[in-house]
This record gives C-alpha cells, structure tokens and sequence, in this order.
C-alpha cells in the first residue's frame, strides 16, 4: 500500500495483535517497507522516452480523398520504424494525428494543443496553416517542415531559421513547368499563351510571381485564372480558357479543385498533354473520376511513384499485414502515400542527424531543428533506407533551407491506369528563383525586424 499512513488507532489494533513493540518498531519497519516498495517501483518502471512527431492531417472534408494517402503514409513509416528498428536511435516514435479538415484556424489549434507534448517537428500540409504557424513555431523553438508548400521564401534559413521547405518549393516548381514547356518547344516559348488555374489563397497565389518573371524571360503570354474555395465550380474559368485559347494551362490545384479542372477541360476538349498540375494536384485521385478523359494529363512531382521499392516490401510485412496500418492499406504505392513515406523519412533521417550531432537518443525540438540544417539525402542513404532513386540528393544549410530544387513531370496512362514518369529530374531556373527568394525574405525579416544570420 504505497503512501498509506499508519495512524494511532492502528497502532494500537497492531500492539494488541503483537506486531509493534511499545517503542514503535512496527511503524518504523513499516515506513522502511513502504520506501522500499516506492524506491522499488520507480527502479521497475523508469520514465520512457519517446519522440514525438504530430500529424495535421484532414481525413474530412472537401480535401479529404488527397489528405488521408498522405496521413497514411507518415504514419505508417514510423509505424515500420517502431516495428522494425525499435524506433529511432534506440527511442520509440509517438505520432500524434491532429485534424484539420484542411482549415487554417483548426491547423493552428492542433498546433497549440500538441506542441507541449514535445513534438519534434510540423508539417502543416498546408500553406495557410504554414504562414500562420511561422512566427508562433519560431519562438517556440520548434521546426516547421512544409515539404513542396508554403512560404517559398523561407529556403533562405539565414531569416527563416525554423521552417524548412525542402527538396523544392513552389517557386521551383513553376520554374520546372516552364523548363519542361522549352523543351517541349525547341527552347523558345515567344509567342506562347500559359495560363495558370490556382486555388484562391495563399498556396494557389505563390506561383504567380515567377511565372510573371519567367514570362518577361521568356516571352509567353501569362494569364492567372482564381478558382475558389474549394473549386467544386469552375465553369466560367474554364469557359474562360476556351474563348482565350492559351497553348498550355498549368495548375495549382488540391482536392476536388482538381478532379472538377481536369473534367472541365475534358469537356472542352483541352488537349490534356498540355495541361500540367503541380505537385499537388497530381494524384490518382485527380484523375480517376474523369476516366478516358483525363489520359495524357500531366503534374509534377518532388519523388518517384510506385511501390516497386524494398520499403514498400518491409511496410507490407510489418505494418499492413500486422493489422497496424493507419488506414486499410490500399493506398501503398500511390503518389501521395508516397508522398506521406518520403514526408516521414526525412523526418527520420534529420532526427539521426540531430541524434549524433547531441550525442543523445531522446532529443529536444531545438535539437532536431539542427538535424534538420545538417541533413544530406545520398543516394546511397536512400539506398540503405531501400528507396534508392526514390528521390533526388540534396544537403541543407543555414544558407539554404529549400533542398535541391528538382521535380519530374510524370503523365497519366488512363488505360494502364497509372502515372509514368516522362522526364529526368529537372532542375529550376536559379537565376530567377534566388533572386525572387532573397528579395522577399529580406522584406519579411525588415517588417518583422529579424537579424539575418546563421548561428
């Protein structure tokens, strides 16, 4: 009975049983017994450490059927890690799923309501949510990855030293579009009309400036569409487009915003080869609903696709097949699963960075805010991870938080129903992105009076 106290009434029920002296040794072996037992359990089970990593996912609402891969994904690579490797450095992995239904104010209520649990770092999984949480995560000491969205101008880590954007940002991948359109073109795109259909909000405006820069390099026409929130209607864009005719239409889409584009143009009969997504808006679940029709539509994309890799072989083992995947397993192998995967394991690999760097298993947010600027992707660390090819390589620094800049442009096969990966990895235009970068990160650090430096 640890914390029991002895009062006068049993002592006396406890003399008269002849168990205590009259100089009290009973209660004195008592109390020794009962701190033994204290001392005891505590030896028995000692406090467990574990590592922290928090989910904002949205499994509801308009954005659902593009949010739930991706949470499946994260969750089950550090699902296969605990089963597998016995968590990170010897530490297990505590993954805490917060909904956001895609909403910014529920984003940040996740955020304020996990971050005391010791979360190691965020993904927002969205660029509205990622804006808010900047100065909130900043002082908080905590690192914000938003792989492929969010401020582009926070790959300038010697202002941003908390929020991480790489491989690529949205910069990068308007930049990608264009290169693949050169090529496309014989290098020259004089003359051509590119419109952009985008998401009204601060992840669909973010391509808009360097497509206007591209357009004064290159010399294409550039006409931004805004579909709203969150893009179930979309006629009178699409009518748009086809009084205007633009040679190409590009496209930073989420959720049903893209399956409703894609058929749309079908209805037109916008030549599909010459309609390109971003990253985002490059799933199968894009581009099934509109069946035959969406063949030949293109997106982009930051990491391979398929689940021809040795990884996907230990998840089916260790996770789908011993009933603890985060969802019912179907989605292995689909882009944004995959996405969810490779989101995960570059978590993963900051915290062993982070981990060796300390000298400690059980690290702290700051601690891994480290891992993450001292974090090279090899190929054959992917190798070793069995994702050899999966992504491209790239170091991050205090200079350079936004990784190597690279995407792919894969193409749907509606008959094979499946994405094919049409080019090599293409790297965007530096000379009109780190200009664009520098410039805007210098004017928020100046209204938010941030020093520029690298500690």
């Amino acid at each position: 009975m640890i914390g029991c106290i002895v009062d006068n009434n049993d002592q006396e029920e406890a003399r008269q049983r002849g168990r205590v002296t009259n100089n009290g040794s009973y209660l004195m072996k008592f109390m020794k017994f009962t701190s033994l037992m204290v001392a005891g359990f505590m030896a028995a089970t000692p406090v467990m450490a574990d590592l922290v990593f928090p989910s904002l996912s949205y499994r509801t609402g308009p954005y659902a059927a593009n949010g739930i891969p991706f949470a499946d994904g994260y969750a089950d690579y550090f699902t296969l890690l605990n089963e597998r490797d016995g968590g990170i450095g010897g530490v297990p992995i505590r993954m805490i799923e917060c909904e956001t239904g895609y909403n910014t104010e529920k984003g940040v209520e996740c955020y304020e309501s996990t971050k005391g649990e010791g979360s190691l770092v965020y993904q927002p999984l969205s660029t509205g949510i990622t804006y808010q949480l900047i100065p909130k995560a900043t002082a908080d000491g905590i690192p914000i990855h938003s792989m492929g969205y969010g401020r582009t101008s926070a790959a300038n880590g010697k202002i941003f030293s908390n929020v991480f954007n790489y491989p690529a940002n949205y910069w990068d991948g308007a930049s990608i579009a264009i290169k693949h359109l050169l090529e496309l073109n014989g290098g020259d795109l004089n003359g051509k009309k590119v419109a952009l259909v985008y998401h009204n909000s601060a992840y669909g405006k973010e391509p808009i400036r360097t497509l206007e820069e591209l357009s004064k390099k290159h010399g294409y026409t550039f006409t931004p569409i805004a579909v709203d929130h969150p893009g179930q209607e979309q006629k009178s864009q699409w009518l748009q487009i086809r009084r205007e005719r633009p040679d190409y239409v590009l496209m930073w889409g989420w959720g049903v915003m893209n399956q409703v584009a894609i058929q749309e143009a079908a209805n037109i009969r916008f030549p599909m080869e010459n309609f390109i997504g971003v990253w985002w808006s490059g799933s199968e679940n894009d581009v099934l609903p509109a069946g035959d029709a969406a063949n030949g539509y293109k997106a982009l994309n930051m990491h391979n696709i398929g689940s021809d890799f040795p990884v996907f072989d230990d998840i089916q083992k260790y996770v789908v097949d011993a009933g603890k995947a985060a969802g019912a397993g179907d989605q292995v192998g689909s882009v944004l699963y995959n996405r969810g995967v490779y989101a995960a394991m570059l978590a993963a690999e900051a915290t062993k960075v982070a981990q060796k760097i300390h000298g400690v298993a059980d690290i702290t947010p700051v601690m891994m805010r480290d891992g993450m600027e001292a974090l090279e992707i090899t190929e054959a660390g992917m190798a070793e991870l069995g994702m050899a090819g999966f992504g491209p390589e790239f170091s991050v620094s205090c200079e350079n938080h936004g990784g190597s800049g690279k995407g792919k442009v894969q193409q749907w096969n509606a008959s094979a129903g499946k994405w094919e990966v049409i080019t090599g990895w293409i790297e965007s235009d530096r000379d009109v992105i780190d200009p664009l970068i520098m410039e805007d990160s210098k004017a928020f650090a100046a209204e938010n009076n941030i020093s520029e430096g690298c500690s």
